[in-house]
């Protein structure tokens, strides 16, 4: 059984374009232990839009995947605005740190095709897909 992941968004869009690594994502997806900030969810939605993706589509594609969204709060938007500073060098976006933000909250590792992130000493394991 696979433990909880927080999903970054360029891990949910590597798994839709089915790129390397993309199973860990999958087996997270089936077995229901996905879990994505909501600021992640809407990067990705944004994403498959701007890709040309009719906003029905969109809908099913996200609809049929077995993610939990978890909703922005407080605590959280206090941890992102945190690690804006010790991330900064890295170029992490808003939606990275809200990422990381959860994942740190939950005490669980991150998934992210993002290779900036290598560089990153976070209290966290991240998982890189490539």
């Amino acid at each position: 059984m696979t433990e909880p992941l927080v999903l970054d968004a360029s891990a949910v869009l590597a798994y839709l374009q089915d790129e390397t690594g993309s199973e860990k994502v999958h087996a997270a997806l089936l077995e229901g232990k996905a879990i994505m900030s909501a600021v992640n969810y809407a990067e990705v939605v944004g994403k498959l839009l701007e890709a040309g993706l009719p906003e029905s589509s969109v809908k099913t594609v996200m609809g049929n995947m077995e993610l939990h969204i978890e909703p922005l709060d407080e605590k959280q938007a206090w941890t992102i605005g945190l690690l804006r500073i010790s991330t900064r060098e890295f170029g992490l976006s808003l939606a990275d740190r809200a990422c990381l933000a959860l994942a740190y909250i939950k005490k669980i590792p991150v998934v992210t095709a993002d290779k900036q992130w290598d560089k990153l000493k976070a209290d966290v394991e991240i998982i890189q897909l490539r």
